[in-house]
């Protein structure tokens, strides 16, 4: 029963975005993008999961934004990449 369930979740999950979609998320929200509305957890959250797919840049961007968090900001920005990654699957070329 616990297979179904993963195989059911997995059929409904929503792509991940590609690590490019991920970086310019992670910008937007470390810079305010649009809306002025500065996010430094959401932005390590998208630097992170970019980061995973060998994105450098977002690597560079995660560790800059580490500096100016605390160590409970980082936790929830990471907290939020796993949720992220729980309810997404990679897309089908």
């Amino acid at each position: 029963m616990t297979i179904a369930l993963g195989v059911e979740a997995l059929e409904t999950a929503e792509p991940v975005l590609s690590d490019v979609e991920m970086y310019r998320l992670g910008l937007e929200a470390s810079t305010g993008g649009d809306h002025g509305i500065f996010d430094l957890i959401t932005a390590h959250k998208w630097f992170n999961l970019a980061a995973m797919q060998g994105n450098l840049e977002a690597r560079a961007y995660r560790a800059e934004l580490a500096k100016e968090m605390t160590a409970e900001e980082i936790a929830e920005a990471q907290k939020l990449a796993r949720e992220y990654l729980a309810t997404h699957r990679a897309k089908n070329n």
